[in-house]
């Protein structure tokens, strides 16, 4: 385990309650606050001075990559029959073309045809912002007026494009679509799951590589922070521990779910300033993106390293749940048989059929967005294909006691699957 002298003094700042305000002195409360903030991120810092900035040892997708991808979106609405496929801003807009815009009451979005062209829709008034953020993208910028709404422009925008069809992306709003059916007719107006599904569903090269590095770097974050840990921290300590820890090598919007004991029955438990103790169940969910791309490992071990006798059993069993599945992913069987593999192997360790203690589906799929299609549940008849990623994510929850998951990203490759970074080898620590 690591040593550090200024441990002690980082955990008396992360357990400490900050002093209220006197009434009247809001401001220097404030202020107060800020410094305390700025003083304990220096003292993480310190603490996790050996983690460094990974974000250059990688390249981002560029614009000539995303051009190719609106070229094969293109062709799969060709053999879909659909001639466009509108959206707002999201990961299928940062897909195709690195473009994010807020969502409001006021559409904004980019409609890509089965010719290869596409165009922007936009407020006015937001044009020439609207040029802006587009940039490498190109592409015409239909506006309309805050008189007229979206819906009547972009329908004529279509029209003169000769669009018969036109399919949504499924994250689009339910009131954009119900206003272009207004405007252009009920029956033109299509779900676009199936082709965002073929579009993004299988990751090509240099997203895996992606996808890759952030997994291996959100599991060296929490290495880190378990090295560091000590009694007396509370879970949300160990929480801010971790966004810091992956914040310092570089990834962005970083997440954590940090549960002890009984709390971890719960797969999605919550926090709640538990102090943590030697011979703790800890479980730990966390992620981050890099360059756009997610990660979101799980790991669960016992605080001191000396798994009670039943914790060690249900961690073996959730191990063999997780390699079981694993072993199954291929070309070719469903999502659905994978779930089963492993369910099964929980049911014959004694721990019920179904949803008994393994409560939830085995995994879902990761990308651009930490959830998205497929997902690895048992009612997916969906065949498995290469590039295809997932979580790998079986856990037991034991009501009132403790829950043990473990979490890792998998990938369905030509002749078998591929995982990143290290499986967790036993519940005594998370490497």
């Amino acid at each position: 385990m690591t040593k550090r002298p200024h441990r002690r003094r980082v955990l008396e700042m992360g357990a400490g309650v900050a002093a209220l305000p006197l009434a009247g002195c809001v401001g220097s409360g404030a202020r107060e606050n800020d410094a305390e903030t700025e003083d304990r991120s220096a003292s993480l810092d310190e603490l996790f001075a050996d983690l460094t900035d990974q974000r250059d040892r990688h390249e981002p997708i560029t614009d000539e990559e995303r051009a190719e991808r609106r070229k094969r979106l293109a062709t799969l609405l060709s053999e879909a029959g659909v001639d466009a496929l509108a959206m707002e801003a999201g990961a299928t807009m940062s897909y195709l073309a690195d473009v994010s815009w807020g969502h409001s009451e006021r559409y904004f979005g980019l409609v890509v045809l089965a010719d290869g062209s596409h165009f922007w829709v936009s407020p006015a008034f937001e044009e020439e912002r609207a040029r802006r953020r587009i940039g490498a993208a190109g592409g015409d910028v239909v506006t309309w007026h805050e008189h007229e709404y979206a819906w009547e422009p972009l329908a004529a925008a279509l029209r003169e494009r000769n669009v018969e069809r036109v399919a949504f992306d499924p994250r689009t709003r339910l009131f954009i679509a119900e206003g272009l059916a207004g405007a252009l007719g009920a029956e033109r107006v299509v779900s676009g799951k199936a082709v965002v599904k073929a579009l993004r569903g299988r990751k090509d090269a240099h997203e895996l590589a992606l996808m890759r590095a952030a997994n291996e770097l959100t599991q060296r974050a929490i290495i880190a922070v378990a090295e560091r840990i000590e009694p007396g921290m509370t879970d949300r300590d160990i929480g801010r521990w971790m966004r810091h820890a992956q914040g310092r090598l570089g990834l962005t919007g970083t997440w954590v779910l940090p549960l002890l004991n009984e709390d971890a029955a719960l797969p999605h438990g919550s926090a709640g300033d538990r102090v943590l103790a030697d011979g703790d169940v800890i479980l730990v969910d966390t992620g981050g993106g890099l360059h756009g791309y997610q990660s979101d490992n799980t790991r669960t071990w016992v605080q001191g390293g000396k798994p009670p006798g039943e914790v060690e059993k249900v961690w073996n069993v959730v191990r063999d749940a997780q390699k079981r599945a694993f072993e199954e992913l291929r070309p070719g069987p469903t999502c659905a048989s994978i779930d089963r593999a492993a369910r099964a192997v929980v049911a014959a360790a004694g721990y019920g059929e179904g949803y008994a203690t393994f409560t939830h589906r085995l995994g879902h799929g990761i990308g651009m967005e930490g959830h998205e299609e497929p997902y690895l549940d048992g009612g997916n008849q969906l065949a498995l294909a290469p590039g295809m990623t997932f979580s790998d994510e079986p856990g037991i929850y034991l009501s009132g006691r403790f829950g043990v998951r473990i979490e890792d990203i998998v990938v369905v490759t030509e002749d078998g699957a591929d995982h990143f970074g290290h499986w967790q080898r036993s519940p005594s620590f998370p490497t």
